[in-house]
């Protein structure tokens, strides 16, 4: 089974409280099996509505979790966006651009699925397009994959991270490392 690396974030409501409810939903999936899961994140949004400022948008609590699974990507994101619609993940109405502003009870989003490369016409972008450009999602996978290599870009984690140029605050939460286990 491949090794499948996931970031998950949330900034609306109890955000922890929604990360381990994730947690605890992935482990009930058929067909997967958890590995670990990195330390928490608290993480500066990344972008606001235009016109806000940073300090008027909620913080992101942000993670990274392993896991193995015989699941297909396509069947795997099906099961990721059921797990967020049901811990309250709404997707308002409106252009992409718009639906990027809007707070989020959980995100889930692949960023790795073994060494594949995967472009669909519904959006699924294995390896996530964007994840070599944001701290909130290199350093808490660097924690369980430093060294990971992208098999588009052939820099390690690691290598990402201390090259990256996000200067966002992202910084470890405040919270025991095994977080996820009661």
């Amino acid at each position: 089974m491949p090794r499948v690396y996931l970031g998950l974030g949330s900034n609306s409501g109890d955000r922890l409280a929604l990360l381990r409810a994730a947690l605890e939903r992935l482990r009930r999936l058929d067909a997967v099996a958890m590995v670990e899961a990195s330390r928490l994140y608290d993480a500066e949004p990344w972008e606001s509505e235009p016109g806000q400022t940073a300090d008027e948008v909620p913080r992101y609590l942000n993670c990274v979790v392993a896991l193995e699974t015989a699941l297909p990507a396509q069947a795997l994101l099906a099961e990721l966006q059921v797990i967020e619609h049901t811990l309250g993940r709404t997707r308002p109405p409106g252009t992409p651009e718009a639906r990027r502003f809007a707070p989020r009870t959980l995100d889930i989003d692949i960023l790795f699925y073994g060494d594949e490369i995967v472009s669909t016409p519904d959006d699924l972008h294995v390896p996530h397009l964007l994840l070599a450009e944001r701290a909130f999602v290199l350093h808490p996978l660097a924690d369980l994959a430093p060294d990971l290599e992208h098999p588009i870009l052939y820099r390690t984690v690691r290598q990402l991270l201390e090259d990256m140029e996000d200067d966002h605050d992202v910084r470890p939460g405040d919270y025991p490392l095994r977080w996820f286990e009661d």
